[in-house]
C-alpha cells in the first residue's frame, strides 16, 4: 500500500517530467516579473509549453496512463503502457496524435415506448 491508499493518481514518468519542466518555466516566468524583463517572461512562456509537449510526447511513448486506475501491479510510477501505440480510449492527446484509440460507443435512441392503452 502506498503512502496515498489504494489510490491510481497518475504518478508517472511523463506526469513527473511535465510537472517539473513546468515548474521550472513558473520560476522562470517568476523571474521574469521580479526583473520586469520581457526576454525572460517569453523564455518562462515557451518553458512552460515545453513541459506540456514533453509530457504529451513521453505519453505517447507509453509513458503515461490512460484515463482512470491501472491494474495493481501497473501503478508504479515507472511501469511503461504497451499498449499507448494504439491511442487510450477516449484520449484527446492520442486523438490529437492521430492514435483515435477506441471512440466512445454511441448512445442508442431511446425506444420508444407503446402507447398507452
Amino acid at each position: 500500500m502506498s503512502a496515498h491508499g489504494d489510490h491510481d493518481l497518475g504518478h508517472t514518468v511523463a506526469g513527473w517530467t511535465g510537472t517539473a519542466v513546468g515548474v521550472l518555466g513558473s520560476a522562470v516566468l517568476g523571474a521574469g516579473v521580479i526583473t520586469t524583463s520581457a526576454a525572460i517572461l517569453w523564455l518562462g512562456a515557451v518553458v512552460v509549453v515545453l513541459a506540456a509537449l514533453t509530457c504529451w510526447a513521453l505519453h505517447l511513448a507509453g509513458w503515461g496512463k490512460a484515463a482512470g486506475p491501472r491494474p495493481a501491479g501497473a501503478q508504479d510510477w515507472r511501469s511503461r503502457d504497451t499498449a499507448a501505440r494504439h491511442g487510450h480510449p477516449g484520449c484527446l492527446g492520442c486523438r490529437m496524435a492521430g492514435r483515435g484509440g477506441v471512440r466512445a460507443a454511441a448512445v442508442p435512441e431511446p425506444a420508444s415506448r407503446p402507447a398507452a392503452v
